[in-house]
């Protein structure tokens, strides 16, 4: 069985989980009691506001707006 840290490090950076993926890490979380919000911010606050600038316009650019609502 994959613990959730390695579930989540193992994901490439503008990579997305599907239902199957979701359903997965979910299970992972409730059966190691992972503590996601812990690690979360510890994986931010080990981030400088440039690196979660930068890797956010590559998500945006690798992720473009497709819907009908006009964007500010």
């Amino acid at each position: 069985m994959v613990t959730p840290i390695e579930f989540i490090t193992e994901m490439e950076g503008d990579e997305q989980m599907g239902i199957v993926e979701a359903e997965h890490f979910i299970s992972a979380i409730i059966r190691e009691k992972f503590d996601y919000t812990k690690w979360q911010r510890d994986y931010f606050d080990a981030k400088t506001p440039e690196e979660i600038s930068a890797e956010a316009s590559r998500f945006e650019a690798a992720q473009p707006f497709a819907g009908k609502a006009v964007r500010l």
